[in-house]
């Protein structure tokens, strides 16, 4: 695998407060009597798989406002998201986790989710199961298509943070940047400006694809962690999706993007615009402070950047 991985700091469900643990073992019904933490994902708070005493398998996402105070509201975004794809989810049409409950104790929040019996794809990226993971993708986008529960467009959503290339260019930072951007940078920021409208669509996007929120099943790829679920065009999950492939020792983003349908169907110009807003977030990004309880998240932004610059001089 090359790059730094997707980890971040997780707490262990031992170390989560124990009017926090009742509140979700009331909502999973029964006493947890083993909890196994998740491997990846950068959530600073507890994804676990837990055995509770009556016999059943939960999986528990929980995080506390006093170490981040941006999670909680992630995971109630998610739990929202969730509640309202569950028809589609019931109904064996969308490959997506179910939500049985969620959980409030204090500063802390928590989903129950079935679990899944799943593991991530193996990375370096496999090409069967890279190809399993784009099939999937592509499943998800003509059921998505169009919207079929109320989420932001993705330019409302999006908006302030992808303004990398505009922010560095008023900052002192733009001087830290590489010198290929350096030499370019009124020019990136000029063509990140018009991205919202070439992001713009129909379908439900999950806007966070990588490898550590996808689980391989026998019956298929499932796709979980949906907090940041918004509205725009079906191809911008590949695209947000392809830096982290190439990191992870897959194929380099336009090879990506050419092996799917949905991929070929964005053009140079939607593309270049878009790659472009995300290379700016990127580099913007790892070169700031870490999040609170994040610290590990902008070495794998940083080497994001990398790739997705590399991406636009082509593009470009």
């Amino acid at each position: 695998m090359t790059g730094p991985p997707a980890e971040g700091s997780r707490v262990s469900w031992v170390d989560v407060p124990a009017g926090a643990r009742a509140a979700i073992e009331r909502a999973c019904g029964a006493a947890v009597v083993e909890a196994v933490t998740a491997p990846g994902g950068f959530s600073p708070g507890v994804a676990a798989r837990v055995r509770c005493a009556d016999g059943r398998r939960w999986f528990v996402k929980a995080a506390s406002g006093e170490v981040n105070p941006d999670t909680p509201r992630l995971h109630r975004q998610e739990a929202r998201v969730l509640a309202d794809l569950d028809p589609l989810a019931s109904s064996g049409r969308l490959p997506v986790p179910r939500l049985r409950a969620t959980a409030e104790y204090g500063p802390w929040f928590a989903l129950i989710l079935e679990e899944v019996d799943g593991r991530h794809p193996a990375l370096p990226w496999q090409d069967e199961q890279l190809g399993q993971v784009l099939e999937t993708l592509a499943r998800l986008a003509g059921v998505l298509t169009p919207a079929p529960v109320a989420a932001p467009g993705i330019g409302q959503y999006l908006g302030a943070d992808f303004t990398g290339w505009r922010t560095l260019a008023a900052s002192p930072d733009g001087e830290r940047i590489d010198p290929w951007s350096r030499a370019r940078l009124p020019d990136l920021a000029a063509l990140e400006a018009t991205w919202e409208e070439h992001a713009a669509g129909t379908t439900l996007l999950h806007a966070d694809v990588r490898a550590d929120n996808l689980l391989l099943t026998p019956g298929g790829v499932v796709v979980v962690d949906w907090p940041h679920a918004c509205v725009g065009a079906a191809f911008v999950d590949l695209v947000l999706w392809a830096p982290s492939v190439a990191m992870q020792g897959g194929p380099q983003p336009g090879e990506l993007l050419a092996r799917s349908a949905i991929g070929r169907s964005a053009s140079p110009a939607s593309l270049a615009a878009i790659v472009c807003a995300l290379a700016g977030y990127f580099t913007q990004r790892s070169l700031s402070p870490p999040p609170p309880g994040l610290p590990t998240v902008r070495a794998f932004q940083a080497a994001q950047g990398e790739v997705t610059r590399r991406w636009l001089a082509r593009l470009l």
